[in-house]
């Protein structure tokens, strides 16, 4: 029985240590989007609280938390409380497979990236939940939206895995990483990354891809209806998936937790650190598309996803198959 319950609690241990630095580089990175884009702008953005701003997120939370939550009387209200609730537990529950180190995992399951795959799949469901239940137009319209529009690009992100795995062999995050020691995956597959970086602006809503939230049209998207604690845990959850695909992205392409070269100074830096460098890394990418690219129009999104990132993507596949084949460079398990 003790022993039983030393594990639970070590294994409680283990998640805490996790959740709570993705928690708080939630808030950061908030901090960091809102710097980058001002300061492509020529501005200064948030400056006031603490140095440098940096406890602007935090401001922000403590003022979400003290406002009122607005319940429509015309809602579905149990469904209106989930949706919430599902989007941001997704959101975190995903980084229990992340590897940030050889050591350092949570799960370190043989299907970790299937695992993966799934959770951001069924991330979309919070969001119809909360756009239905609402009970008006405006969020119903921005869910129809932000359903298709990550479907659609599931596909191909889906497929782009596909190139990775070939590679590998197998579909443990861990082997993924340790594959690429020799040379990272983003020089063979630079087409690749660049679909995968793009699709993951589609997956996570974000400009130029921010269609359910259009405020030109839709108010506040699916979000309209919200308010309080429960509109800032739709933030949270949207911001953790940003960050998960930041981790995706720097696992199957920028080989994770390893250093860029094999050498003093760099292999001296442990792996976490070249992780946490690598996602912060994509994340500046990300903001700086937000502040650069106008948003896209809905036929143009879905002409982007089926007619061009798809075909692509399959053609790729069947290339990086036949190259492994033709070479005979297909791992071995």
């Amino acid at each position: 029985m003790i022993e039983y319950l030393i594990i639970l609690l070590s294994e409680i241990y283990k998640i805490l240590i996790l959740l709570v630095p993705v928690l708080i580089a939630v808030a950061m990175i908030v901090w960091l989007d809102r710097r980058v884009w001002a300061f492509v702008q020529k501005r200064r953005g948030p400056n006031v609280v603490g140095p440098f701003g940096l406890f602007q997120s935090l401001a922000d939370a403590l003022k979400y938390i003290f406002k009122e939550i607005i319940i429509p009387a015309s809602s579905n209200k149990i469904i209106f409380i989930l949706a919430p609730i599902v989007t941001m537990t997704l959101a975190l529950v995903a980084w229990a497979v992340i590897p940030f180190s050889e050591t350092f995992v949570i799960a370190d399951i043989n299907v970790g990236i299937l695992y993966l795959f799934a959770v951001s799949s069924l991330g979309v469901y919070g969001i119809i939940m909360g756009g239905w239940a609402s009970n008006s137009k405006y969020p119903f319209l921005g869910s129809i939206r932000s359903a298709a529009q990550m479907v659609s690009y599931e596909v191909s992100i889906g497929i782009i895995i596909i190139n990775v795995l070939l590679c590998v062999g197998s579909l443990n995050l861990s082997d993924i990483v340790k594959a690429q020691e020799d040379l990272w995956f983003i020089i063979p597959l630079f087409p690749m990354f660049i679909i995968f970086f793009i699709s993951a602006l589609a997956e996570t809503n974000r400009p130029p891809f921010d269609l359910p939230e259009a405020e030109a049209e839709l108010v506040a998207g699916y979000q309209t209806e919200y308010s309080g604690m429960m509109y800032a845990m739709f933030w949270l959850g949207e911001y953790a998936n940003i960050l998960l695909m930041c981790a995706m992205g720097s696992i199957l392409f920028l080989g994770g937790w390893l250093s860029p070269i094999d050498l003093f100074p760099f292999n001296l830096i442990p792996g976490p650190i070249w992780m946490i460098f690598k996602i912060l890394f994509l994340f500046i990418l990300f903001a700086l598309v937000k502040a650069i690219v106008p948003r896209y129009r809905y036929d143009q999104l879905m002409k982007l996803g089926w007619k061009i990132f798809l075909p692509f993507s399959l053609i790729w596949v069947v290339l990086t198959a036949g190259y492994l084949l033709y070479f005979d460079l297909l791992p071995v398990n």
